[in-house]
């Protein structure tokens, strides 16, 4: 498998590889291989390969979102590495292992508006379609047009229907075969000084909840749309936590007495009901089981199911 992966051009192949240094959690055992793509002929070559072998894999991306197994991978973790980034007029093609600040710097000095509200994200471009990601009201299916991904057998093609967004929710979600590999968004032409203080000032926010030496995945939960809360849960929440028609899952979380509950090296924040971090030398299990105590305490309390944000390996 080693010699077959090594011989493929554009694929750095690495052994035993502790995944915890590609994760926001710096949590994770490590990978039997790790393979890194920086094209798509390489990306799919290597998988070619793994099938043919039937190796265990998976795809994954920038780490901010994920949870790694203590145990880690026993077969190949791949990611696909490209990041390039073209612009042309309010056009902009990305590939999928551009990280979302670049994007969001490359977008704003070209005076192009509707990723100001994003900065300080530390994932990378295929994970945001992946995930939708968002913040302050906005996020990135309003720019998609199209996404080129792999499907197991060839290149495709789909327009922003053809991905099913939702909030935090993609079609990319439900068929996991499917690998990201570019997309073209579509901006709108802005101040630049304007969108580099729009976003400034949100970066001060995002820094000051989730500091950039905290190892944390931002946060656990996803908020839930007001339109799917049980009946019985909607007269339970006051008017002034509903922010464009979510509520908070920091929210039910903190009524619940999340803040400030710990499980070994793992804590929840005191500050903040949604947002787990990882003390220093936390484990897999660790989070696990918190994220489990922390949706049986909101089941308990106001018979709402919390889904979480973070994927797991």
């Amino acid at each position: 498998m080693l010699r077959r992966l090594s011989a493929i051009p554009n694929l750095h192949v690495s052994e035993n590889v502790p995944l915890a240094r590609y994760t926001r959690f710096e949590i994770g055992g490590p990978a039997r291989v790790l393979a890194d793509a920086s094209t798509g002929h390489a990306l799919v070559e290597a998988l070619r390969v793994i099938r043919e072998q039937d190796w265990p894999w998976a795809v994954i991306g920038g780490g901010t979102n994920l949870l790694v197994s203590d145990e880690g991978l026993l077969g190949i973790a791949l990611r696909y590495t490209a990041g390039a980034i073209e612009i042309d007029g309010g056009r902009v093609r990305v590939e999928a292992g551009a990280m979302l600040q670049e994007l969001v710097d490359a977008t704003i000095t070209h005076g192009l508006g509707g990723l100001e509200t994003m900065p300080g994200g530390r994932g990378g471009g295929g994970g945001a379609i992946y995930g939708n990601a968002g913040a302050y009201g906005h996020s990135i299916d309003e720019r998609v047009e199209t996404v080129r991904f792999f499907d197991g057998r060839g290149f495709r093609e789909i327009d922003n229907a053809g991905c099913e967004f939702r909030y935090r929710e993609s079609v990319f979600k439900h068929h996991k075969d499917r690998i990201i590999l570019s997309a073209t968004l579509k901006l709108d032409a802005a101040d630049p000084a304007k969108l580099r203080s729009a976003a400034d000032d949100i970066l001060k926010i995002r820094n000051r909840k989730y500091p950039p030496a905290m190892r944390c995945a931002g946060s656990i939960f996803k908020n839930v749309l007001l339109s799917q809360l049980p009946e019985s849960v909607r007269p339970q929440v006051p008017e002034r936590v509903i922010r464009e028609g979510k509520v908070p899952s920091a929210y039910f979380l903190e009524q619940a007495g999340a803040k400030g509950m710990m499980n070994g090296r793992v804590r929840v924040a005191d500050y903040h009901a949604n947002l787990i971090y990882n003390a220093g030398g936390g484990t897999a299990r660790q989070v696990h089981d918190l994220v489990a105590t922390l949706k049986r305490r909101v089941w308990d309390c106001f018979g709402l199911r919390l889904e979480e944000e973070i994927q797991y390996v």
